[in-house]
């Protein structure tokens, strides 16, 4: 009796022999979404437009196959990132720049918060031509949430350790 006990315990633990993850291929849908970017320091901008990314790059791959055109997305900017959306700093933020620059390309809106700017003592004339200035990122939420958008806010940590350290 205790043998086949053993021998069941045995054959029902977990093992990596016996199987693996399964890919599902869930039926996503063409989508809405705002992103609410208040971030802790300019820099972080960088992760942030990952998210961006992480989301279009598998819907405009296979299965799915959307085109940019049929992604409507959102991007509300309020925090210390507002920095990296006006001309005079282009060169220290170039390479952001440039990504929302080849995002908005592809459709994405990008809206920085009028109260926020006027707190950096920005104006109009000061920001990136693909930037839209709107009077409240708030209120900016709210509008887009209203309408159905999915409020998506990305989480901008510090890695503490690279993926080959931790696999």
């Amino acid at each position: 009796m205790r043998l086949k006990v053993v021998a069941m315990l045995i054959l029902l633990a977990p093992s990596p022999l016996l199987g693996a993850g399964t890919p599902v291929q869930t039926p996503y849908a063409e989508p809405k979404v705002v992103f609410d970017f208040f971030l802790a320091e300019p820099g972080h901008i960088h992760s942030a437009l990952f998210w961006i990314r992480a989301l279009m790059n598998p819907l405009m791959d296979e299965p799915y196959n959307y085109a940019p055109e049929f992604m409507d997305i959102v991007v509300v900017i309020h925090g210390t990132e507002i920095v990296t959306t006006v001309k005079h700093n282009y060169k220290k933020y170039r390479d952001a720049v440039e990504r929302m620059r080849y995002y908005a390309e592809l459709g994405v809106k990008f809206k920085v918060c009028g109260l926020a700017a006027h707190d950096y003592g920005y104006q109009t004339k000061d920001f990136q031509e693909f930037i839209d200035l709107v009077p409240s990122a708030i209120t900016e939420l709210a509008h887009w949430q209203i309408k159905g958008y999915a409020l998506i806010m990305p989480q901008v940590r510090e890695k503490k350790f690279a993926i080959e350290e931790i696999r």
